[in-house]
């Protein structure tokens, strides 16, 4: 795996974590019967950016180090993900 691609795995866990994250525990302004004027009672009462960044940034490293993991040291290749068997096999290498 590349810098690059190992950058990119990262920003992906690191969003997908993010918007799962995001609706857990949310107390909507609604819920707590004080709208503020000029927002919607969907919007949340009391959110707290720096809490959610870092348990975000905690589990998408986790999941990110898991992953590259995985296909650091071999245990998935790109032909074991393919349910229709498209790929053709690899070549044996032979001397002569």
């Amino acid at each position: 795996m590349t810098i690059t691609a190992a950058i990119v795995l990262y920003a992906i866990c690191w969003f997908m974590t993010l918007f799962i994250t995001l609706p857990l525990r949310l107390r909507t302004q609604g819920d707590e019967g004080e709208v503020v004027p000029g927002t919607p009672a969907g919007a949340p009462a009391d959110f707290k950016p720096k809490r959610v960044a870092i348990i975000v940034t905690i589990w998408g490293t986790l999941i990110w180090a898991i992953i590259a993991a995985v296909i650091l040291f071999g245990g998935l290749s790109i032909r074991e993900m393919d349910p229709w068997k498209n790929m053709r096999p690899q070549p044996i290498l032979t001397d002569k």
